[in-house]
């Protein structure tokens, strides 16, 4: 009889087994890495940035400020040209950071507000400022600052600066 229940038992062990087994194991959740890696721009690219931007609006006769931040939105590089008011300064700093916050050009930003009533609270955040002239300085797919104009007789003819900047140092964004 022992013999028999041993045997039952090993049965019913063996079954078990084959059945935990047969189950498909549980998928563990992926853990986050502690330590990330972000690329980020250098104080040179920050610069070459801020003066193409400069240049780029004199070139049509505007006197404006350009300053470039990092993806955290602190300011890398500020160029002013000569004759630009001291309000540039300002609003090109605001507009970058703008832009690096939402990841997305100001210009489309404050077209995007004024369509959507929902979106009209954003002229309420502080540092916010949506006028078109910051654009998102991106190296391949990555966000890593932005740039802001401001001063050329209206917001769109800030960002074209910002944009021939940023064309000016593509090669350089990887």
């Amino acid at each position: 009889m022992h013999s028999t229940l041993r045997l039952g038992a090993l049965a019913l062990a063996f079954a078990a087994v084959g059945a935990q087994a047969q189950q498909a194991p549980q998928a563990q959740p992926a853990a986050q890495p502690l330590v990330r890696t972000e690329k980020n721009m250098s104080l040179e690219l920050a610069t070459q940035i801020a003066s193409a931007a400069v240049a780029a609006c004199a070139a049509n006769g505007y006197n404006v400020a350009a300053t470039v931040v990092d993806r955290a939105g602190t300011v890398r590089a500020v160029q002013r040209a000569d004759n630009a008011g001291p309000h540039t300064l300002a609003s090109s700093e605001r507009k970058a950071w703008t832009s690096a916050s939402a990841k997305a050009p100001t210009q489309a930003m404050m077209e995007g507000s004024q369509k959507n009533p929902g979106a009209a609270n954003l002229v309420y955040l502080p540092g916010m400022l949506l006028l078109g002239g910051g654009v998102p300085v991106k190296a391949g797919n990555d966000v890593i600052g932005a740039v802001g104009v401001g001063g050329a007789p209206g917001g769109h003819l800030d960002e074209q600066c910002a944009n021939a900047a940023l064309e000016k140092v593509k090669g350089l964004l990887g």
